[in-house]
């Protein structure tokens, strides 16, 4: 009979004080165990379900263990000394002003209700879970100081311009939160059933179940795009995401939430569709890019750079599955990224992945009018009762960016370069979003003719092409400059230009191009680093502090930092890793690595002015480069590859190429995977031909800043002489498995520094496929692509 209140009058005993000895005689005298009553309690396996499975849990009483004790006592605490929250109610009073905080930082009852809380009662069923009082509340807690007894039955909307007076009851049978009216509301019983609702800002519940498969890769979310159109496919996976970003204590209700894509299929419908659910989960403003379209780059810098404070951007959604192909039969590709710009933590994803297993539902305005994203202005629309309203504004896509880029180059000696006689350019932008941009910069800030964007038109399935900068895929401009697919020289008809690039479908990668000459992207970003005190940005902070690259980019950043004195670092693929470096700071406390210089052998290169790899900010990297070397216009024109060939005579040359076996079966893939993980032990010290493998393992990587750590990064075969052999199973492929070889070999021998890569790379490559035996696992050993 513990539960009998008139018998035991005291029985919140949360807090017990036990004699140790007298804690042994009852065990020892129950045969190991202390006699507490059972509780018998019914419940619903979804707590946030009624409607779910009712199950009996059964616990044990501690607080009763009071009766156990022969002489126990209670102690009783006043009010005054803690404010118990159990359930909504008790929340709803503490947060409201009949609580004040101390000095001490504790909360009492506010004297001003005289020593007499008010009494709560609110809808038990309705108000069962925090998240239903935080969406009740969501203009601001009541005035409750006055309050003698506040009920409420039914969902309602409530502000902080209402002051509840003496005795209130509010009512609402109908299935719609209704606005409690502002102002005092003293001693009345007030039924909002018949009262105006939000009209286009209603939100409903659209019931759904979870959908397999919609775990984010290293860039969010990619399959292909008549996956993402079926039946709550793009609205599960943004009603998770909702879920996880408000988890973390993100006010989706204050900032903007930046939207836009590369453009691809279904790009527009998509952007519709996350506003009426951003509507829904309490999102007040969005910045939309015309016409749908924002490179990834650029909404890193609108995040990080677009003002006024008050609007800043709280985080993205970027409609992009990068450089995969696009159209109703190919890809199509969502992610999230952050109030720093960068991409969602693991931490974040994972957490989405976990809310797509139990969805049970999403949130919509459905009336919410479709907004016109191809005309840059505001659109205000308000509730019907006029307690809330929503600004969605559209944007110009490159403004933030562009002005973003000019701060940090130096655009007048990089227009003096262009307009030389002897210099030429093109920039291939492969119809994705990056068209635009370059027109921006190129012919509206640096005056050049149109001619210098090539198909620089987005097209939502980029003309059919693929849009990977990469010499298999960018072949139109890779014939322009001179070369075939696997980077040799080949005749053209008429001049080839002096410099070429080329940008993927959202802009975030590039592959740069001399006159018959291709830059690899490990090369790249090395030499980027060399230089990088001839970039205003680097240079008026005194140059770089950090660099870093992905595990399977090539060594030659390595050198640079060990000659130049650079904090390095090698992490796994994917941009987040970097992102950490760079607010190692600023969020973290820590040590201070920028300015900084990332890259990866992917074709993606960036620094801390964003939080993402930054295409067009390689190309102009570049150009700077070039300018400063070229600074008297009398002398014959330094190119691209006088810049790589003189690179190489000073710190020597990587050999590097990377091979990608794309469209596998996913599981032979993964079997082939796990069968060289399981041999890295015997592989270690075994001798291939002319190489020892003195290292093999599974990459693992430990962030030096958050101490998160990351597994299963890659399978290396690290070789005695300094040769590598690396293997990673891609996750950022839409539909079935890409395989990637990665091969390199350093040589600092002046002698053989123009050797052919195949040639210099050829025994490495074959003991690459004999140590992975992909054409048993996968049935080939032809790549897709050899870059």
């Amino acid at each position: 009979d513990f539960q009998d209140i008139t018998k035991h009058k005291f029985f919140n005993t949360n807090n017990l004080w036990i004699r140790l000895d007298k804690l042994k005689e009852i065990i020892d005298t129950h045969g190991g165990f202390i006699p507490l009553p059972m509780i018998k309690n019914k419940k619903t396996v979804d707590p946030k379900d009624d409607a779910s499975q009712k199950v009996v849990q059964l616990e044990t009483a501690m607080g009763a263990a009071i009766e156990c004790f022969d002489g126990a006592s209670a102690i009783v605490v006043p009010r005054t000394r803690f404010a118990p929250v159990k359930k909504c109610n008790d929340l709803l009073l503490l947060r409201s002003d009949a609580y004040v905080i101390t000095p001490e930082y504790t909360a009492v009852l506010n004297p001003e209700c005289g020593g007499v809380a008010p009494v709560m009662a609110i809808d038990s069923k309705k108000y069962k879970l925090v998240g239903a009082l935080e969406a009740a509340t969501e203009g601001g807690i009541p005035s409750l100081v006055k309050c003698k007894k506040l009920t409420i039955k039914g969902l309602v909307r409530m502000s902080k311009k209402t002051s509840f007076v003496g005795e209130v009851a509010i009512s609402n049978m109908g299935d719609e939160a209704k606005f409690v009216p502002t102002g005092e509301i003293k001693d009345k019983e007030l039924d909002l059933t018949s009262a105006i609702g939000l009209g286009p800002l209603k939100p409903t519940v659209v019931a759904s179940a979870p959908i397999d498969g919609q775990k984010p890769g290293t860039s969010g979310l990619r399959k292909k795009t008549k996956e993402f159109m079926g039946e709550n496919y793009l609205n599960n996976f943004v009603q998770a995401t909702f879920d996880a970003v408000k988890a973390t204590g993100t006010d989706v209700s204050e900032g903007s939430l930046v939207i836009g894509g590369d453009g691809r299929y279904f790009n527009n419908e998509a952007i519709q569709t996350i506003i009426k659910m951003g509507i829904a989960n309490g999102v007040k403003r969005f910045w939309i890019g015309k016409d749908g379209l924002l490179s990834t780059p650029a909404v890193s810098a609108i995040i990080r750079e677009r003002g006024p404070v008050w609007q800043k951007a709280f985080g993205a959604f970027i409609l992009t599955a990068s450089h995969n192909p696009g159209g109703p039969e190919e890809d199509f590709g969502i992610k999230y990224n952050c109030e720093n710009g960068g991409p969602a933590p693991e931490k974040l994803t994972n957490e989405i992945y976990k809310n797509t297993t139990t969805m049970k539902g999403y949130n919509i305005c459905q009336d919410f009018p479709a907004i016109d994203i191809t005309t840059v202005g505001s659109t205000t629309v308000a509730g019907d009762d006029g307690s809330s309203e929503v600004t969605v504004e559209v944007i110009d896509a490159t403004e933030a960016h562009v002005a973003l880029l000019k701060s940090i180059f130096d655009f007048a000696s990089i227009q003096a370069l262009l307009d030389r006689p002897d210099f030429s350019m093109v920039y291939d932008t492969m119809y994705g979003v990056n068209g635009p941009y370059s027109k921006a910069i190129f012919i509206d800030e640096l005056g050049q003719p149109e001619s210098t964007c090539m198909n620089a038109n987005p097209k939502d399935d980029f003309n059919g092409c693929h849009a990977d900068p990469n010499l298999t895929y960018a072949k139109e401009l890779v014939a322009i400059m001179g070369l075939d697919r696997k980077g040799n020289k080949v005749g053209v008809d008429g001049p080839i230009p002096s410099f070429g690039a080329a940008a993927d479908g959202d802009g975030d990668r590039n592959m740069i191009l001399g006159t018959q000459f291709f830059v690899t992207p490990s090369d790249s970003l090395a030499i980027i680093a060399a230089y990088a005190d001839v970039i205003p940005y680097f240079r008026a902070q005194g140059g770089l502090n950090g660099v870093a690259r992905s595990m399977p980019t090539s060594g030659a950043v390595d050198l640079v930092a060990k000659d130049l004195n650079f904090d390095l670092f090698e992490t796994p693929t994917g941009w987040k890793y970097f992102g950490n470096l760079m607010d190692s700071k600023a969020l973290y406390g820590g040590k201070d690595y920028t300015p900084f210089i990332c890259g990866e052998e992917s074709f993606g290169t960036g620094s801390d002015h964003v939080r993402e790899k930054d295409g067009i900010w390689a190309v102009l990297a570049w150009l700077q480069i070039l300018a400063s070397v070229n600074g008297d216009a009398s002398k014959p024109l330094v190119t691209v590859e006088h810049i790589v060939r003189k690179h190489w005579a000073k710190y020597g040359r990587n050999y590097y190429c990377r091979w990608d076996f794309e469209g596998m079966d996913k599981t032979g893939a993964t079997a082939m995977m796990d069968k060289m993980r399981s041999e890295t032990a015997s592989n270690t010290g075994r001798v291939m031909g002319k190489y020892t493998i003195a290292t093999a393992d599974d990459f693992t990587y430990v962030d030096p800043v958050d101490g998160s750590v990351a597994k299963k990064q890659g399978i290396r075969f690290l070789m005695a002489d300094g040769s590598r052999v690396v293997f990673r199973l891609s996750g950022t492929a839409g539909s079935g498995a890409t395989v990637r070889m990665y091969i390199e070999q350093y040589e600092a021998d002046p002698t053989k520094l123009d050797m052919d890569v195949a040639a210099a790379l050829e025994d490495l490559v074959k003991i690459a496929l004999e140590l992975c035996d992909i054409k048993t696992f996968c049935g080939t050993e032809t790549p897709t692509v050899i870059t």
